[in-house]
């Protein structure tokens, strides 16, 4: 059976911790005198007092969250920083619907960066923080946060921790889970510092900088400005492009290499192929822009690394139009929408390690054929790949491929009458299960989603979630098995 008081208690914990964060926004109203101020003290207000309520509803916990137990808190617990985090958008007028406060909620706290907001400039600076902040909230998961506080409520949290990112990983930093929580948050907060030193210093103003650094970070792509990237100097892309690509490095290996174990960096074999993938990528996207546009030679290696990256981490800042630029080009973006960068970092996406297995097994099938007798095996890391993870692998790209197909089917239908209806939906769908946030269609790199119907938002919304919790967290709640007591 559940324990009701702890999932109350954590989901609790979870919404105090959000309510508190909208508080740090207070200073960027004061300051710019934006009129938001009232606006987010009241969110975070209702925020921090449901989360207390929730918090003593009941209030006994258990020494160990139960994996059941884990799943739904992390989807009632997201559902739950999700519909709160609508709430300084409403209060303020920002977005009067509340379809669309919750659709841009969604958006950021996934780090999908898919927008409503027509003149991101003439927003209030205190709501444009907080809309930069939910990204980075989002970035790294709010429960691998709480989950160093756990000892605080008695809980367990490693039930949490698969929960929120149930794909494979290839290593561990510490056997404690409060202690690699701890190391990882070190890194993510260490990293968003460095890179608002770095914009701050090459011109940025620091409210820019540090809104920017958030969004980076976080792999989520909401930018200050109406143009995201565009007009930032040659010197501000590239730092973006390079953190972008840390980004969406996995977070042991970017603490195997803080530490200066260099081998166990290049012994990954997810790291070796996200490194190889993005440079073929980016010289096949450098020659297309060369050859089909008037920029020189520094500026299409530019865009292509900045944009290159941008799909790929699943940032989905813009840079310029890649739907301009050749057929071609615009078909490989759309493809790389469903790539992702490496599991274990903040991006979404399906990530590299599925697609390596996936092809590895693949390419190894052959041999079966040739060989039927022999054994065998996939390797990964110089480690047998377990017959259960590839199982499961193989179930996730199915699963991811069909959500897709259907989530198309009734984005197509609900778009009917629109302008590009089957090409919006296509692009909309696939950007917000991979959560990068650009698409194509009518959701292209210079467009957003203030136009979908409202119908069409919410749905997008669901997908995001369901995106961002890799699909299975979610949707084993509507298994009969979850729910049936043994």
């Amino acid at each position: 059976m559940f324990s009701l008081s702890t999932v109350s208690n954590v989901v609790g914990v979870l919404l105090i911790v959000v309510g508190t964060l909208m508080l740090t926004a207070l200073p960027f109203s004061f300051y710019y005198e934006s009129g938001d101020a009232a606006a987010i003290l009241k969110a975070a207000a209702v925020t921090i007092l449901v989360g207390g309520l929730s918090w003593w509803y009941k209030f006994k916990t258990r020494e160990k969250v139960e994996k059941r137990e884990g799943y739904l808190i992390v989807v009632l617990g997201w559902i739950g920083m999700v519909l709160f985090g609508t709430l300084p958008y409403w209060f303020s007028g920002v977005l009067p619907s509340f379809t669309n406060a919750f659709f841009e909620s969604a958006s950021g706290l996934t780090t999908t960066g898919a927008s409503v907001i027509n003149d991101i400039e003439a927003t209030p600076e205190g709501i444009l923080y907080w809309r930069s902040l939910s990204q980075w909230i989002g970035g790294m998961g709010i429960i691998v946060l709480t989950v160093a506080i756990f000892p605080l409520l008695g809980v367990g949290g490693i039930e949490l921790f698969v929960a929120e990112a149930p794909g494979p990983t290839s290593d561990k930093i510490h056997p404690r889970i409060k202690e690699t929580a701890k190391r990882l948050w070190l890194i993510y907060v260490g990293l968003t510092a460095t890179l608002c030193a770095l914009l701050y210093s090459l011109g940025m103003s620091f409210f820019d900088a540090i809104n920017h650094a958030l969004t980076t970070m976080a792999t989520g792509g909401f930018s200050t400005k109406n143009a995201s990237m565009i007009d930032q100097s040659p010197s501000i892309q590239y730092v973006i492009t390079l953190f972008m690509f840390l980004g969406g490095v996995n977070y042991t290996i970017i603490y195997f290499g803080l530490m200066g174990k260099m081998r166990k960096v290049w012994s990954s074999d997810e790291f070796k192929t996200y490194v190889i993938f993005i440079l073929v990528l980016i010289a096949i996207v450098t020659t297309g822009i060369y050859f089909n546009s008037d920029f020189g030679l520094e500026r299409s290696f530019r865009n292509a690394c900045f944009q290159t990256i941008s799909v790929v981490t699943t940032t989905g800042y813009v840079c310029a139009d890649y739907t301009s630029w050749n057929p071609a080009l615009t078909l490989l973006f759309f493809m790389l929408l469903f790539m992702g960068a490496s599991a274990g970092s903040t991006s979404g996406g399906i990530k590299i390690i599925r697609h390596l297995v996936f092809f590895k097994n693949s390419f190894l099938e052959f041999k079966r054929l040739l060989h039927p007798k022999a054994l065998i095996r996939i390797k990964i890391d110089n480690k047998i790949v377990a017959p259960r993870i590839l199982t499961h692998i193989l179930v996730f790209l199915l699963i991811y491929l069909i959500s897709f197909v259907i989530g198309s089917i009734i984005m197509a239908l609900i778009l009917t009458g629109t302008e590009q209806p089957l090409l919006t939906a296509i692009g909309s769908v696939a950007t917000a299960l991979g959560n990068v946030g650009p698409g194509i269609g009518a959701v292209g790199p210079l467009n957003n989603f203030a136009e979908i119907p409202d119908a069409g938002k919410w749905f997008l919304s669901f997908l995001m979630l369901l995106g961002r919790l890799e699909l299975f967290t979610i949707l084993i709640l509507f298994t009969p098995y979850f729910w049936r007591t043994i």
